[in-house]
């Protein structure tokens, strides 16, 4: 049995499938696709997935794509132990949490990097967009905080499906200096889920990457049109509500916006 993942560790949806292995207990290799930062993916990493984003799941000879998809494929193919609670009004409830982070506070924590690393606005409308991003994410963690309630994990009595996915997102935005409020109860089920082994070797495997620099200068990349970005589904509306219509149309004209690959 061999299991690659395709992976960058800066990816929140790529954590989600490495700590749902790790709490398998299921060994795994990842490698990191090239070009896929500049519109050049190809070969193995593309037929793989034909949207060209990690992570996508090589198992034998099987390929799957979609982090949501593939953490299905982890829990019918390793279903010990089970990592989706027991009832299906239960496994529905944290598959909404997944849909949630996956599609909305993703969205919030893309439009920083795209502030922090590569500088697509600066300025009053930079600080504006921070503004409104630094907001939202306080409306996802009171959200977050109602949906935990009174469990110690949003799985309900053990880690699982639920925490695996949200915590990238809320690790995410406390590195952009938005973190749970100290004291308060999402901050508490932060520290839990960040002490366990699984969270804690994939959160060093993306500090790591961090720490060394790994992202460059990636804002000098992309003005040269070295480097393109995506803006598409949730990101794409997260920018144009938020008031940075501008930088959609700037980035369309300088051609630094990557869409998906057409397929033959």
């Amino acid at each position: 049995m061999a299991v690659t993942i395709w992976d960058h560790p800066l990816s929140p949806y790529a954590q989600k499938v490495k700590i749902a292995l790790r709490e398998k207990g299921v060994a795994f290799d990842t490698a990191i696709p090239g070009g896929i930062g500049v519109g050049g993916a190809a070969g193995d990493f593309v037929a793989a997935n034909p949207r060209a984003e990690v992570p996508a799941l090589i198992h034998d000879d099987v390929a799957i794509f979609d982090s949501t998809i593939i953490l299905e494929y982890i829990e019918d193919a390793w279903p010990t132990p089970p990592l989706l609670p027991a009832t299906p009004a239960e496994r529905a409830r944290v598959r909404m949490i997944e849909e949630v982070v996956d599609t909305h506070l993703e969205a919030v924590n893309w439009g920083l990097s795209e502030l922090r690393w590569f500088r697509r606005a600066e300025g009053p409308l930079g600080d504006a967009l921070a503004g409104k991003a630094a907001a939202q994410i306080r409306g996802y963690h009171a959200w977050l905080e109602r949906a935990l309630g009174d469990r110690e994990w949003f799985n309900g009595d053990s880690f699982g499906w639920g925490d695996l996915s949200v915590v990238p997102y809320v690790n995410g935005s406390a590195g952009h200096g938005v973190p749970p409020a100290e004291g308060s109860p999402l901050a508490a089920w932060l520290a839990r889920a960040n002490a366990r082994p699984s969270v804690r070797d994939t959160v060093a495997e993306s500090a790591a990457v961090a720490a060394s620099g790994g992202m460059g200068d990636v804002a000098k990349l992309l003005d040269q049109g070295l480097f393109k970005r995506e803006y598409r589904d949730h990101r794409l509306e997260w920018m144009v509500k938020s008031g940075g219509i501008d930088v959609v149309t700037q980035g369309l004209a300088k051609g630094n916006i990557r869409f998906s690959p057409d397929l033959a």
